[in-house]
């Protein structure tokens, strides 16, 4: 009987240890190397990479051309155009955050238009899969499913079918016999996604895998997973509102900058054509702490609204701070530049900051936008309904330039702003609409509120 070995495998970053430890010693995380079952090496499937001599770059047949569109115009945007053929990528995100959804969507309308799409889960049935398809209008002849977690026998169906798309739901379901632990185990993920990837190299078919995330937010499994795949996609937003976005943080065939915008309806995802005027439908008119900033989504320019709300603390010296969709952090360090460069009292305020939408921002032209609209909460005057705010806010109370103002302005100005308060290096004197320069924190409060006391 062949001998097996006995190992501890990070979940994080998938290094191998042959004692347990507390921390790894790789990536220095915490409990979380797992205890896995080593066998004899298993029969390694015939590489994909073929045997010939190397070429010059110039006289390799350019594959681009090949690309085949996904059916939804916002996922072509993020893959560079569409998806190639012979592809890997990998979608994660949050349970119920629709990514079989998508992907059953993505494979309805591929095999309405382009050919043959086979659909694995490993998570339902193929009754509860039908039962989804009905409900997204997603029945096709050319759609074929099977359930089926054994990658081997995944193998012999795609050779057999020939598919030019293949989505895995999910690669934490999947697994190869020949390893002795679990499915969704590091060992188990990093087997798994090795065969995919010889499957879609080896018979020039697109596969996309669908990863489960951590509490954390990252993907599950071992990193190598993230480094063998084409293009890893994140699908973000919170369950509880329509709006979801789609990024890539890893794309070999396209930019990393684009982003997908899509609205969650009873029967699928919609993609959201106009996404500023979608997340501004709502906004209320003349209430003070309302302010629209133009946010960056990538190369993508959303007006999105900012609101505060500032209150007297019931408890005298210990405030409330409360945001929602802003980095906390950045948050403080704006309160402070009011407090200090501009006398706010906000020592006796509990102050609650919101993005409308559910969107999660980070992008520092924001400051500017938090900065108006909590004195205009504090001060109970409204800013201009017409007005937009942008700009970076320094501890000194300088007002800093951003990048892509052109895109920002252009947004701006098709909705039918008529105003903008940016910083002063932004200016450059041909913009679509009336643009205010600032230099400081100051002057910009003067220019936002002034026309409304």
């Amino acid at each position: 009987m062949a001998k097996k070995t006995v190992v501890f495998v990070c979940q994080s970053c998938g290094a191998e240890s042959p004692r347990w430890m507390g921390r790894c010693p790789v990536c220095s995380e915490w409990n979380t190397l797992v205890e896995e079952t080593v066998g004899p090496a298993a029969k390694q499937a015939r590489s994909w990479v073929s045997r010939s001599k190397p070429v010059p770059l110039t006289q390799i047949e350019d594959s681009s051309h090949e690309r085949f569109s996904s059916g939804i115009e916002e996922l072509d945007r993020v893959l560079g155009g569409g998806l190639v053929p012979g592809c890997l990528g990998l979608i994660g995100g949050d349970p119920g955050i629709g990514k079989s959804t998508l992907l059953l969507q993505v494979a309805s309308s591929v095999a309405q238009r382009e050919g043959k799409v086979l659909y694995v889960t490993g998570e339902e049935s193929l009754a509860q899969l039908k039962m989804r398809a009905l409900r997204l209008g997603a029945l096709e002849e050319r759609l074929i499913a099977v359930s089926e977690a054994n990658t081997e026998a995944v193998s012999e169906i795609i050779q057999e079918e020939k598919p030019l798309l293949v989505i895995v739901d999910s690669i934490q379901t999947m697994y190869v016999e020949e390893v002795s632990s679990p499915p969704g185990s590091v060992g188990q993920v990093r087997e798994a996604a090795g065969r995919f990837l010889q499957m879609a190299k080896g018979g020039n078919t697109a596969i996309l895998l669908v990863g489960h995330v951590t509490k954390g937010g990252s993907l599950a499994g071992p990193k190598v997973l993230e480094h063998a795949v084409d293009f890893v996609l994140y699908f973000e937003g919170e369950v509880h509102t329509s709006f979801r976005i789609i990024r890539s943080v890893k794309n070999r065939f396209g930019s990393t900058n684009e982003v997908g915008i899509f609205e969650m309806s009873g029967k699928g995802l919609i993609p959201v054509a106009n996404p500023s005027q979608f997340l501004l439908s709502q906004r209320p008119v003349e209430s003070p702490g309302s302010v629209v900033v133009p946010y960056m989504e990538g190369t993508r320019p959303l007006l999105v609204e900012v609101q505060a709300l500032a209150t007297p603390a019931p408890f005298g010296g210990n405030p409330r701070r409360q945001t929602s969709g802003v980095d906390y952090q950045r948050f403080s360090m704006v309160l402070a530049v009011l407090e200090k460069r501009q006398g706010y009292p906000l020592q006796t305020q509990d102050v609650f900051l919101n993005v409308a939408g559910g969107l999660k921002l980070q992008e520092p032209a924001l400051d500017l936008g938090m900065a108006v609209a909590v004195a205009s909460s504090v001060s109970n005057v409204s800013v201009h309904p017409l007005c937009a705010v942008l700009g970076e806010v320094g501890l000194a109370g300088e007002i800093r330039a951003v990048r892509g103002i052109e895109q920002r302005l252009k947004e701006l100005h098709r909705l039918g702003f008529q105003h903008c308060i940016v910083p002063r290096s932004n200016v450059q004197g041909n913009e679509p609409l009336q643009v205010h320069g600032v230099s400081t924190i100051q002057e910009a409060l003067e220019i936002a509120l002034r026309k409304r006391r």
